[in-house]
Formats: C-alpha cells, sequence, structure tokens
C-alpha cells in the first residue's frame, strides 16, 4: 500500500472539520506567516496536525464502540458486557478486569454481576489471596466469548488494515500512550 504524501495545513484544516480557516484552533492563518516567523507556522503546523490526529483517533473510536454495541446487541449483551467478555482472556480479578475495561472497579463489579447472573462468569476463591475472588468464564461462558470474538473481528473497523498496517499502528498508539 502506498503511503500517503504529508498533508498541507490546508488539507489538515479541511479533512478536521474546520472549512472556514487554513490556520489554528485560533484562526491564525498559517499560510500567510512569512519566513521571519517560521518558528510560528511550524508550530501552528503542529497544533493542526495534533488537532487532526486527536480527530481521527477519537472517530476511530466511535466507530469501534459502534461496532462492539451491534455486535454485542446480535448476542443480547450490551457493550459493556460484551467489552468484559472479550477481555476475560483467563481467571483474573476484578481489579484486573476494571484496568483492562478501562473503568472503575464499581462499575465493573455491576457489568459482572450481571453476566454472573446469567451464568457467563463465576467468582471463584483467588489462589493466591483469601481476600480475593478471580473471575472465570463458566463452559457458557467460554462458548459465548468465542461467539463474540468470531463477531468482533468480522468487518471490524480495523479489518481495512493489513495484518502489518496494524501492527504498526499498534506499536504507534503503545509508544504515545506508555
Amino acid at each position: 500500500m502506498k503511503s500517503p504524501e504529508p498533508a498541507t495545513t490546508a488539507s489538515l484544516a479541511t479533512t478536521s472539520g474546520d472549512a472556514t480557516t487554513s490556520g489554528d484552533a485560533t484562526g491564525v492563518d498559517v499560510a500567510g506567516v512569512d519566513a521571519s516567523s517560521g518558528r510560528a507556522a511550524g508550530s501552528a503546523e503542529r497544533a493542526i496536525a495534533e488537532r487532526n490526529l486527536c480527530g481521527l483517533v477519537g472517530a476511530l473510536a466511535k466507530q469501534i464502540e459502534g461496532h462492539i454495541r451491534e455486535r454485542a446487541g446480535a448476542l443480547d449483551l450490551t457493550a459493556a458486557q460484551a467489552v468484559a467478555l472479550r477481555e476475560l482472556t483467563g481467571p483474573m480479578t476484578m481489579r484486573d478486569l476494571a484496568n483492562r475495561m478501562s473503568c472503575e472497579p464499581s462499575n465493573a463489579t455491576f457489568v459482572v454481576d450481571r453476566l454472573e447472573e446469567q451464568g457467563i462468569v463465576e467468582r471463584r476463591p483467588h489462589p493466591g489471596d483469601r481476600r480475593a475472588k478471580q473471575l472465570v468464564l463458566t463452559s457458557e461462558g467460554v462458548a459465548l466469548r468465542e461467539r463474540l470474538i468470531d463477531l468482533l473481528t468480522e468487518a471490524s473497523p480495523l479489518a481495512r488494515l493489513t495484518s502489518d498496517e496494524q501492527s504498526a499502528l499498534n506499536d504507534l498508539l503503545t509508544r504515545v500512550v506508555r
């Protein structure tokens, strides 16, 4: 796949939804800055590029959330239940699940309570900490998780990328987040 050409200031403003100016969020006309203030132009271009990237990451997050919600509904799950089920890759504590779900433990507890009522998850004593419980999928939970994973990977917004592109995106995002 051919790499995209570097975007110009004007195209960045347009793709980020700002059709009224070719400048940064303050409306400064970056194209009109002369060479003597190149630093200001470079700073403004970086600000526009960052705004554009933030918009793209946000748009991708919305697409992924919509995809999860749609696929979860096909299995009579809420989006939060689907995320919990996706993240339950093995026995783990509620705190571990909450971290993976990017939510507070109390929110994960609410979700797990519903999954437990449905016979999808069990709470078992933690083998190394008698104060803690481990979350474990039931046999029904394992089967449901497999169906969910199949649905989530089918026509995923990220499926438009090759394996190499997904790996590169993963590496870049990991660098930014950590």
